[in-house]
């Protein structure tokens, strides 16, 4: 009998792949959260802090949150992950002060809500959340592919392009408005067949570019 593999965090096995997401949260309130995106795995925890303390991970920083925005988004996060990883057999999971590991996907689907919420009106981030939990989990990975292409870096790439247009559909734009539909991408195959745990049995719907303008919209203007 096969050795049971061992899952870090929220659902990475690094046996699988050792391209993981990592949320860095500080035991001091005042310290913002960190989310970095990592493709080779150091199973001592001691050495990843060591690595993040002396900045050689900075360049892998996707996104940094003040605490209480981190705070607003955090439970309903855990919330949705740990559903995902229950009804796979998969221990469920929390947050905790230092360094939790996330598998690849549920890292892309956190980032895209730290996006959406990092330049956002604070009133704005239950608005952001409940956009976020109205995807399916292979638009949020195309939404991420997407921003991260164009406006990854942590700091530079903050409110510009799709990292903006991200913030204005998830905390603006009702996901009960549109129909969105799956993309003609032969990523989210991919993706499913190397984590099929990682979406729920639901139909896939296509979803729009953000930078596309509704007919009502370009009407309004005087557009064709």
């Amino acid at each position: 009998m096969a050795p049971r593999q061992k899952v870090e965090g929220f659902g990475f096995n690094p046996a699988e792949s050792e391209h993981y997401f990592l949320v860095t949260i500080s035991a001091a309130r005042e310290e913002p959260v960190y989310i970095s995106e990592h493709f080779t795995w150091d199973d001592s925890e001691v050495r990843r802090q060591l690595s993040f303390a002396l900045g050689r991970e900075d360049s892998k920083i996707r996104v940094v949150l003040p605490r209480y925005q981190w705070e607003a988004i955090a439970d309903a996060v855990r919330a949705e992950f740990n559903q995902r990883l229950k009804k796979n057999g998969l221990k469920m999971r929390k947050w905790k002060s230092g360094q939790t590991p996330l598998s690849r996907l549920f890292g892309k689907e956190l980032v895209l809500l730290a996006w959406a919420i990092e330049d956002a009106d604070p009133a704005l981030i239950p608005v952001a959340t409940k956009n976020w939990l109205g995807l399916a989990p292979e638009e949020r990975w195309w939404l991420f592919t997407m921003t991260n292409a164009a406006t990854g870096h942590a700091v530079t790439s903050r409110n510009k392009g799709w990292r903006k247009a991200v913030r204005y559909a998830l905390t603006e734009n009702p996901v009960s408005d549109y129909q969105p539909q799956r993309p003609d991408m032969e990523l989210f195959e991919v993706m499913e067949a190397e984590a099929p745990w990682a979406s729920p049995a639901a139909s896939v719907r296509r979803i729009p570019s953000p930078h596309s303008r509704s007919s009502s919209e370009k009407a309004e203007t005087g557009e064709r």
